[in-house]
C-alpha cells in the first residue's frame, strides 16, 4: 500500500490552517464598528413603552474605564459635514472625554473643572455639559464651582460663580431656557472636598438658579435639599429636577412662569423605596423627549416616565447611572454609567431635535 509523503502532507495541513486563521481574522476586522457589547435589560411596566423603545432593543457599551461618567452631550459635526460626535465628563479625573464612531473615546479637554494647584477632592471636574445655540460648550465645573463658556477661539468665560457675593456650591447640571439664552442649573455641594461640612462653602442651601445672557443670577428655588439633573417639557412650561438625596430620592416638576421664575414644586416620582431596597444609584441627570416623556437616571438605571409622571419602563443597566442624553439624529439616548459610556436606540426624539 503506497504511504503519502509525511512532509507534503504536514505542509499542505499546516498551510490550510494558517489560510483559515487568516480569514477569520480578516472577517473580524470587517465586522461593523457598531457591534457592540451589551449590559443589562429593558423592563417594561405599561406596553406603552414599545411605542418608545423597540423591544429588541440593546444597552450597548461603547467604552469603559472611567472613574465617574457624566454629562453626555452631542456635538454635531456641521463644518466638516460629518455625523458628529459625543463629549462627557470623567469627573474625577478632570477631564472631557470624547467618544467617536469608529475612532473611541480619548481625552478632549483637561483639566475640566479645577484649575488651581494640588488636589481638590475626589471630584474636581466638570460635571453637567451643554451646547448653547452657537454650538459653544457649558460646563457646570466642580473645583473652579462656576458655570464656564469655553469660546471657539480658545480660553473659558466665566457666566456665574457667586450668588450675592457668596461662591456657588459647585454646580452640578444645567439647561437652556426657553429663549436659549438663558441658563438654568442646580448647585449641591457634591464637587467640595468635604462636601455639606467643607469650610470653603459659603451658601448654606443647596439651590436651583437662573443666569441670563448678561450674567444676572437668580435664585428659583430652595426647597429641594440636593437637587441634581435639571430639564424642561418641550413647550417650556414645567421644570423638572431631580433630587438625590438617599433619604427623599424623589423628582420634582415645577410650573414656569412668563418672568421665567418658577411657582412652587410637585412631587413628580418618588423613588426612595427602590434606593432603600438595594437598586444602585439615586435621582441624577435626566433628559425630555419630544413628546414630552421624561427620562430620568435613578436607583436602577433610567426611568422612562409620561409626562404625567406615570413610570412605564426602566432601562436597567445594573450601574449607577449618572445621566443620560440624546445623540446622533436625536433617537440615540447615550447612557453614562459608572465606569461605562452606553447608549440605546429609542424610537422617539430629544426634545428641541
Amino acid at each position: 500500500m503506497h504511504k503519502p509523503n509525511q512532509l507534503a502532507f504536514t505542509t499542505a495541513f499546516l498551510t490550510t490552517i494558517i489560510f483559515t486563521i487568516i480569514l477569520q481574522y480578516n472577517s473580524v476586522l470587517a465586522q461593523d464598528s457598531t457591534n457592540y457589547p451589551t449590559i443589562g435589560e429593558i423592563i417594561r411596566y405599561d406596553k406603552s413603552l414599545d411605542d418608545l423603545i423597540d423591544p429588541d432593543a440593546k444597552i450597548e457599551v461603547l467604552s469603559s474605564g472611567f472613574i465617574w461618567s457624566e454629562g453626555p452631550v452631542w456635538v454635531p459635526d456641521e463644518e466638516h459635514n460629518k455625523g458628529g460626535y459625543l463629549l462627557f465628563s470623567d469627573i474625577p479625573n478632570n477631564r472631557v472625554v470624547k467618544w467617536e464612531e469608529a475612532v473611541g473615546a480619548e481625552t478632549w479637554l483637561k483639566p475640566s473643572g479645577y484649575t488651581g494647584p494640588g488636589e481638590y477632592g475626589g471630584e474636581p471636574g466638570c460635571n453637567g455639559l451643554v451646547l448653547d445655540r452657537e454650538g459653544r460648550l457649558i460646563s457646570c465645573e466642580h473645583g473652579d464651582r462656576r458655570i464656564s463658556l469655553l469660546t471657539k477661539n480658545g480660553g473659558k468665560v466665566t457666566i456665574a460663580d457667586s450668588y450675592e457675593g457668596k461662591r456657588l456650591n459647585s454646580p452640578n447640571d444645567a439647561c437652556l431656557g426657553k429663549d436659549q439664552e438663558s441658563i438654568y442649573f442646580t448647585d449641591p455641594p457634591y464637587g467640595l472636598p468635604k462636601r455639606f461640612e467643607d469650610p470653603r462653602r459659603e451658601l448654606d442651601f443647596c439651590g436651583v438658579y437662573r443666569v441670563t445672557a448678561d450674567r444676572e443670577v437668580t435664585l428659583l428655588t430652595t426647597e429641594m435639599t440636593r437637587p441634581n439633573g435639571i430639564a424642561f417639557s418641550p413647550d417650556f412650561k414645567t421644570l423638572y429636577v431631580a433630587q438625590s438625596d438617599p433619604e427623599a430620592a424623589i423628582w420634582k416638576s415645577f410650573p414656569v412662569k412668563e418672568d421665567g421664575t418658577l411657582g412652587e414644586g410637585t412631587l413628580f416620582y418618588d423613588a426612595t423605596e427602590n434606593f432603600k431596597k438595594g437598586l444602585p444609584g439615586l435621582p441624577d441627570g435626566l433628559k425630555v423627549d419630544d413628546q414630552g416623556n421624561l427620562w430620568a437616571t435613578g436607583p436602577g438605571g433610567v426611568y422612562v416616565f409620561t409626562p404625567k409622571g406615570k413610570l412605564i419602563g426602566l432601562i436597567s443597566t445594573g450601574e449607577k447611572t449618572a445621566n443620560c442624553g440624546w445623540g446622533n439624529d436625536g433617537s440615540t439616548l447615550y447612557l453614562t454609567a459608572d465606569t461605562y459610556l452606553c447608549r440605546i436606540k429609542t424610537k422617539v426624539k430629544g426634545a428641541g431635535w
